[in-house]
């Protein structure tokens, strides 16, 4: 067993983004500030209907995967052929957007709080210009462990083995082979989580501070962390944190806004599909629809 030790600590900036929706930033509050495969890591969380309720009207995607982690809230996500999927509390959306999607994420309250997760992944080459797709995932299509005293983890994507006991989410068999977990620690207590020694891994404290190998990771501030197979955290009062971690790519990245692929030729091209209205093709377009999982 080698414990991970913090390689850099990445403070959440604030940010706006959408029609002026609040988040706080970290991964991808530059172009440099990116963990392969993951891009960004946006957290958003309010009771301030001001901050969210212009949402994030139409816009274009393509050459990357889109994860949205609602913890508290109601959205309506919709693309341009009139799919639609409700993204209630607890609840996840997997997008692919592949070759192309042009789609809106939309409040559907007017007041009360708002919070959750946007992640983007990158995808590799070979699967940039695949099509879309969806899974909605619903709340209790999540499995939720139990650990000690009040302790708990949820399981949205990949399996690990905990405590003799195998845990497994709903998304697998991703080429990046991601790791998604929701984690919560009453004070007090320690956890050890097994992660492939293959695997870059990101962890994010939203409620509370963390200990990770012994040393303090402030709430909102995002956790690089170095080689090894098991990160341990301490919590020295109660404490959340998401924790990332999926097999790099180990390709060139160039983005531009919304467009993620490898060549700046390959992003020319984006940019005119999607002047052009031809970003998702009317044969791939078809074959959209959201998979409940």
């Amino acid at each position: 067993m080698t414990i991970r030790v913090i390689k850099q600590l990445i403070p959440a900036m604030q940010a706006s983004d959408g029609a002026g929706v609040k988040i706080k930033r970290s991964l991808g509050q530059r172009q440099g500030v990116r963990l392969d495969p993951f891009l960004m890591l946006d957290a958003f969380g309010s009771v301030e209907a001001s901050d969210y309720i212009a949402g994030f009207p139409a816009h274009p995607h393509r050459g990357f995967e889109t994860v949205t982690y609602m913890l508290d809230g109601h959205m309506l996500h919709e693309d341009h052929l009139g799919n639609q999927g409700h993204l209630k509390s607890g609840g996840v959306q997997w997008m692919t957007a592949g070759r192309g999607i042009i789609h809106s994420e939309m409040p559907q309250q007017e007041s009360g709080l708002m919070r959750g997760f946007q992640l983007w992944i990158n995808l590799p080459a070979a699967e940039k210009m695949k099509p879309a797709a969806y899974v909605d995932i619903a709340p209790a299509d999540i499995p939720r462990f139990e650990l000690d005293d009040g302790s708990w983890l949820k399981m949205i994507a990949g399996s690990i083995e905990l405590n003799g006991q195998q845990m497994a989410g709903p998304i697998q068999g991703l080429s990046t082979e991601p790791l998604y977990l929701d984690v919560q620690l009453q004070a007090g207590q320690s956890l050890q989580i097994p992660v492939p020694a293959s695997h870059n891994v990101y962890l994010y404290p939203f409620e509370g501070d963390a200990l990770v190998a012994g040393h303090k990771v402030r709430e909102h501030h995002g956790a690089v962390l170095d080689q090894g197979d098991t990160v341990a955290v301490t919590a020295e009062q109660p404490l959340r944190f998401i924790l990332l971690a999926a097999k790099p790519i180990n390709e060139p990245v160039v983005q531009y806004g919304p467009f993620v692929m490898n060549t700046v030729e390959e992003i020319e091209q984006a940019i005119r599909d999607y002047q052009a209205g031809v970003l998702t093709d009317n044969q791939q377009a078809q074959t959209i629809q959201i998979h409940k999982a």
